[in-house]
């Protein structure tokens, strides 16, 4: 499991504020193709204390070239994004009226390897 260190979440409308996971879930299925199928779940505790439930599933496909260097930690965090594919489709649920509408939109994200973990760019489709 790789721990999702930070996802900063269509920053205009939350304050550009940072939400941290709590005790995520993952399931990573590794195809033969190097691919990798990923589900996730887990709940987000927002910067004003609001609980935020969050699913995803992606995909994250890696060339063949670059397989031994992701899989090293010494050299993970300095491959440029660019250079593998790592998108995934998260949705949310929350009880908080504050945040209420991110039960209605959908998103897309792209992820990138940072020290620590995993972060993404959260944008929601329009």
């Amino acid at each position: 499991m790789i721990k999702v260190a930070m996802i900063r979440l269509m920053a205009a409308l939350l304050a550009g504020e940072e939400i941290e996971p709590r005790g995520p879930i993952d399931w990573a299925l590794f195809r033969p193709d190097g691919t990798m199928s990923l589900d996730v779940r887990l709940t987000l505790r927002t910067h004003d204390g609001a609980l935020v439930y969050m699913t995803y599933g992606g995909r994250w496909v890696t060339p063949p070239e670059l397989r031994a260097d992701i899989a090293d930690p010494a050299k993970r965090y300095d491959i440029d994004p660019a250079r593998y594919y790592f998108r995934t489709n998260p949705l949310f649920e929350t009880g908080s009226q504050e945040y209420a509408w991110l039960n209605d939109i959908v998103c897309v994200a792209a992820g990138y390897l940072i020290e620590g973990g995993i972060a993404y760019k959260v944008a929601q489709v329009e």
